[in-house]
């Protein structure tokens, strides 16, 4: 019998003099155990709860603009509605629900750096201030500073409790107090920059209705936010001097609606006017994808 092989005739396998299960388990011990095991859990569970936040500040921005976008469609009803009061006063209303709605974000963002969380919020942020400077221009014809702006986004938290019932459990440990959120230089630019496209279906359909002071009003407002971009020039941001070939778009359909109201303001009948300004505008229209 050659002497690799047991009682019985068996070989034995090399493997068979090692005992197997109790150096498993203790390894399993030790690993759970280990320094670096424990620091990348703890990476983990950080990293999960900041994804989570990104993901709930995506779909809070997402609600803001679609009720930003809500309030701009009823501002526009405003030329051709009886009672101007009561858009205004119904835009108040829905702007105040869209201000809750970035109450949460600032909830959500209390002890965090802000521009960890930028992206997920900027389109909000831009929407809501076009909305908010829309407004704005159909009461004063004058533009909305960014101080003003970041004065209505500071909310008081009057019972914690109650406001953090509303919280993923994620938010709730926070510090009570006031809260805030700033918009910032960018999104304020981006969001003025909107807003004059804003004001170009806004002159087109006021000729429509017979409001022959609107056009030049808003060309005149237009030059002069015109004139302030034109001081950034290729400094700014890309978004921003992107967006600066639309608004001079805006600005140039602005002033031929002026231009054919003063030249052939008497020769074209004040139904016809809106569709032939709205004709001219068409083709660049379909270029930008507006419509």
């Amino acid at each position: 019998m050659s002497s690799k092989e047991g009682p019985g005739g068996f070989r034995k396998r090399k493997h068979d003099n090692f005992p197997h299960g109790p150096r498993r388990e203790g390894k399993d011990d030790e690993g759970s155990s280990s320094p670096v095991l424990v620091s990348f859990k703890l990476f983990q569970q950080e990293l999960d709860t900041r994804h989570d936040k990104y993901e709930r500040l995506v779909k809070l921005s997402r609600d803001i603009t679609v009720e930003s976008k809500r309030t701009i469609f009823l501002l526009h009803r405003i030329t051709s509605a009886p009672d101007a009061e009561e858009i205004l006063t119904e835009s108040e209303s829905k702007l105040e629900a869209v201000r809750q709605k970035m109450k949460q974000v600032a909830q959500e963002l209390l002890g965090e750096d802000l521009h960890q969380f930028h992206r997920a919020i900027t389109p909000g942020l831009q929407e809501y201030v076009e909305a908010v400077s829309f407004q704005h221009f159909i009461k004063t014809r004058s533009l909305i500073s960014v101080e003003e702006i970041n004065r209505q986004l500071v909310f008081a938290i009057e019972d914690p409790g109650e406001e953090e019932r509303s919280l993923p459990p994620a938010t709730q440990s926070g510090p009570p107090g006031p809260c805030s959120l700033q918009v910032t230089p960018v999104d304020y630019l981006l969001g003025v920059a909107d807003l004059t496209g804003e004001l170009m279906r806004l002159c087109i359909s006021s000729v429509g209705n017979g409001d022959m002071d609107t056009p030049f009003e808003v060309s005149r407002f237009l030059r002069q936010v015109y004139d302030g971009f034109s001081f950034i020039g290729n400094t700014g941001p890309y978004e921003v001097s992107k967006k600066l070939y639309v608004l001079k778009q805006s600005l140039g359909k602005v002033e031929n609606a002026c231009y054919a109201l003063k030249v052939r303001g008497s020769e074209i009948p004040k139904h016809m006017l809106a569709d032939v300004f709205a004709a001219k505008a068409d083709p660049i229209d379909r270029e930008e994808g507006i419509a």
